[in-house]
């Protein structure tokens, strides 16, 4: 799953995002979501979201489902 709809993403599971300084290159960091941040159902772009160690980035791909 690409990370697009709010209903695919929870806290709680493994996805890869694109952080704000990579959004250039497009280099992913690995982490487990701790909080959703877009409100919206969907974003274009991914769903913005805060890891577990604290990091802001967009989800492009979930790795595993809870």
């Amino acid at each position: 799953m690409d990370g697009k709809k709010r209903s695919d993403v929870k806290p709680g599971i493994e996805v890869n995002v694109i952080l704000k300084q990579d959004q250039r290159s497009g280099k992913k960091t690995k982490g487990v979501v701790k909080d959703l941040l877009t409100n919206s159902a969907t974003h274009p772009h991914g769903i913005k979201v805060r890891l577990e160690d604290g990091q802001v980035g967009r989800v492009c791909e979930i790795l595993s489902a809870k």
